[in-house]
C-alpha cells in the first residue's frame, strides 16, 4: 500500500542490515528516496527508483557538499555514533528538515534491567559498553536541542535486527561449522535468557510508519517485536537449519567468554548477557501494522541457505574458533 502523503527522505546509510529493508518498504509506499552513503557495492542491492548521493557520512565537509544546501521532509540518520556528529547534524539540518530521525540502540537500556518488559521509558544505564554509551550520549544531544531550540527529532531504539546475512550467536559462521563438523558451540550462562531478535523486514514496517508522523516528532520508540527465544533455541533452530541434529551445546558464565574473547566482551557483559524482553505498545498506537511476522525459527533456514549459496562469506574466526575449543576444555575440566 502507497502512503497517501509520500516525503522526501533522506537516508544516511542505507545499505545495512537495518537499513536497506526500510529504504525499499519506503519506495514501495512511495517515498522520494535519497541515500547517503560511500555508493561502495553492496550484497543488498537498491531499489531502481533512489537517488544516491556519494560521501563519507563521517566526512562532515564531504557530506554538505553533497547535500548542497538541499531540504528534506525527513532525514533518517544511520550512520552517527557520537554525540559530536550528531551536534553536528543538528547545525546541519535545522531548518532542512521537518523530522530528523536518529537511530539509537535498544543496548543503551539499563543492564541488567530492573523490570521487564522493557519500555521507552526503561533507564539508560549501560556501565558494560562504550558503545551504548555514546548512543546514550547521542540521545541527550537532541533532548537538549528538542527542549531548548524546537528541533524536530525522533528517537528509534532497535535491539538486535538481523536479515539472512547476521546470524546471531557470538561466533556467527563460526559456529555452523563448528556445528556441521560436529564440534560443540559455546553458549554463554545456562542459555535460558531470553533475546529479541527482530526481523529487518518486520524493523521496517515500524520504522517508515513513523516516517513524516507528525506524532512521532519530539518522540522516543523502540522497534523490536515480541519475538524472545532463549538462547538454547536460538543455537538449536540454527542448528537444524544446518543440517545437524541434536548439537552439543556447552554453557559458560558470560565472564569467562569475555576473559577469553576479549573482542566479544562488550556485546556480551552490556547486552546478549541479560533477558531483553520489550512493550511495544508505544509503536504500534502509531503504526498498528507493526508486528512479528518472522521468527528465527523461519529465519534461520534463510540465513543457511544464503551462506551456502555465497562460499565466500563463509568466513571462520581462527582466534575465536580456537577460544571456543579453550572455554569447552575449561568447562569439561569443572
Amino acid at each position: 500500500m502507497t502512503s497517501r502523503n509520500p516525503k522526501s527522505v533522506l537516508f544516511i546509510g542505507g545499505s545495512g542490515i537495518i537499513s536497506h529493508a526500510s529504504v525499499a518498504r519506503a519506495v514501495a509506499q512511495g517515498h522520494r528516496v535519497t541515500l547517503l552513503n560511500r555508493g561502495l557495492s553492496s550484497q543488498r542491492p537498491l531499489p531502481d527508483d533512489v537517488e544516491t548521493l556519494v560521501a563519507d557520512a563521517g566526512d562532515h565537509d564531504a557530506v554538505d557538499a553533497a547535500l548542497a544546501g538541499r531540504e528534506f521532509d525527513v532525514v533518517a540518520q544511520f550512520r552517527a555514533f557520537t554525540p559530536d556528529h550528531v551536534a553536528r547534524d543538528v547545525a546541519r539540518f535545522t531548518g532542512r528538515t521537518g523530522q530528523y530521525v536518529f537511530i539509537s540502540s535498544a543496548s543503551a537500556y539499563q543492564k541488567p534491567p530492573s523490570r521487564v518488559p522493557v519500555t521507552e521509558s526503561t533507564p539508560l544505564v549501560n556501565p558494560f559498553w562504550k558503545y551504548s554509551r555514546d548512543k546514550i550520549a547521542c540521545e541527550d544531544v537532541l533532548v537538549h536541542e528538542l527542549r531548548d531550540n524546537g528541533f524536530p527529532s525522533t528517537i528509534v531504539r532497535p535491539s538486535h535486527t538481523y536479515d539472512r546475512t547476521l546470524i546471531p550467536t557470538t561466533g556467527g559462521w563460526t559456529d555452523v561449522a563448528r556445528m556441521r563438523a560436529g564440534k560443540p558451540v559455546v553458549v554463554h550462562g545456562d542459555g535460558t535468557t531470553q533475546w529479541t531478535l527482530t526481523h529487518s523486514e518486520d524493523f521496517a514496517v515500524g520504522f517508515v510508519g513513523l516516517l513524516g508522523n507528525p506524532l512521532a516528532v519530539g518522540d522516543t520508540f523502540q522497534i523490536t517485536g515480541t519475538h524472545a527465544p532463549t538462547w538454547n533455541q536460538i543455537y538449536t533452530w540454527l542448528a537444524t537449519a544446518a543440517g545437524v541434529r541434536d548439537p552439543e551445546l556447552v554453557h559458560v558464565a558470560s565472564e569467562t567468554i569475555a576473559r577469553v574473547l576479549p573482542d566479544d566482551a562488550d556485546g556480551l557483559l552490556g547486552d546478549k548477557a541479560h533477558s531483553m524482553v520489550f512493550d511495544c505498545a508505544k509503536l504500534q498506537a502509531l503504526v498498528p501494522e507493526f508486528g512479528t511476522t518472522i521468527t528465527y525459527d523461519e529465519a534461520a533456514y534463510e540465513q543457511i541457505a544464503w551462506y551456502d549459496a555465497h562460499p565466500e562469506a563463509q568466513k571462520i574466526d581462527l582466534a575465536q574458533d580456537a577460544g571456543f575449543d579453550k572455554l569447552v576444555e575449561h568447562a569439561r575440566s569443572l
